[in-house]
């Protein structure tokens, strides 16, 4: 019998890992693809084999002298590094009070940050750009970056992060002589960093892959890869490695940026599941 019950519980695990790996699989195989193709030559590009015959790297240093993706990369950086680190500076301080303190119409504004997420986003536009446009920020990077500063899902995710910090430990910091900046950022922070961590990966993301509002804004020299590729691909008809070349560009520092920050982001997921 035990040996039957550690048979059936391996066959189990067996087709448990099989059929995950077929999933990864699955969802990974559109970037695959995409890698293999930057390999290949122009002549077998359209060929339906997933392995290039005759795998090549011309492609990328193509990429670097007809595209300016260095330009673009460090573009999508300056966007991408400023609106986060932006938008989790003045999210933390503002879901600081909505968690930790008590006051008159708290759960207005929390009901009210709610309603926010339902609005889509190409409502504000029109908006947006005529602000940025009497701001004069057309052309400037703070016209892209500012309207993004602050995303109200990274409130509501540290908002949820500080009702777990318990109470006790801001009052022992409160009777201490602790201000309320020094017991945010001594306590409630460090309490919080797996959340701050997984804020950072999911901004990054949208932030990365912005196309619209940068074209609106930017000139062409300033657009970031998303925007970048988009507009130039369109000189690259019968040159589509020369694309999958830069998307895969476009997508290692996202890549990159996932596997420094994963564990604290699976373990901050998975929190969230359970509770």
């Amino acid at each position: 019998m035990r040996r039957r019950r550690k048979a059936r519980k391996a066959g189990a695990n067996f087709a448990s890992y099989l059929f995950m790996l077929l999933t990864a699989f699955i969802c990974a195989f559109p970037f695959l693809w995409l890698l293999m193709t930057s390999f290949k030559s122009g002549e077998n590009v359209y060929s339906l084999s997933f392995f290039p015959e005759n795998p090549t790297v011309q492609a990328y240093f193509d990429v670097f002298k007809l595209l300016n993706i260095g330009t673009m990369l460090k573009n999508s950086l300056i966007i991408a590094g400023t609106g986060v680190g932006l938008n989790i500076l003045l999210a933390a301080l503002c879901a600081y009070p909505l968690a930790k303190m008590d006051f008159y119409g708290k759960k207005l504004i929390n009901n009210a940050l709610l309603a926010t997420m339902i609005i889509p986003a190409a409502a504000g536009l029109v908006v947006n750009y005529i602000t940025i446009q009497n701001l004069h920020l057309q052309g400037n990077f703070w016209g892209v970056i500012l309207p993004n500063s602050v995303n109200v899902f990274t409130i509501i995710l540290l908002r949820q992060a500080y009702l777990s910090v318990p109470r006790e430990l801001l009052e022992s910091a409160r009777i201490d002589g602790a201000k309320e900046l020094r017991v945010w950022w001594s306590i409630l922070l460090p309490q919080i960093l797996p959340s701050v961590l997984t804020a950072v990966i999911m901004d990054f993301i949208n932030k990365w892959n912005m196309f619209l509002w940068p074209l609106l804004i930017l000139d062409v020299d300033q657009y970031p890869v998303a925007t970048g590729l988009k507009h130039i691909s369109n000189s690259f008809n019968y040159k589509f490695t020369n694309v999958a070349a830069g998307t895969v560009l476009a997508v290692i520092p996202v890549i990159v940026l996932f596997l420094l920050f994963q564990k604290e982001y699976i373990n901050n997921t998975v929190g969230g599941v359970k509770g």
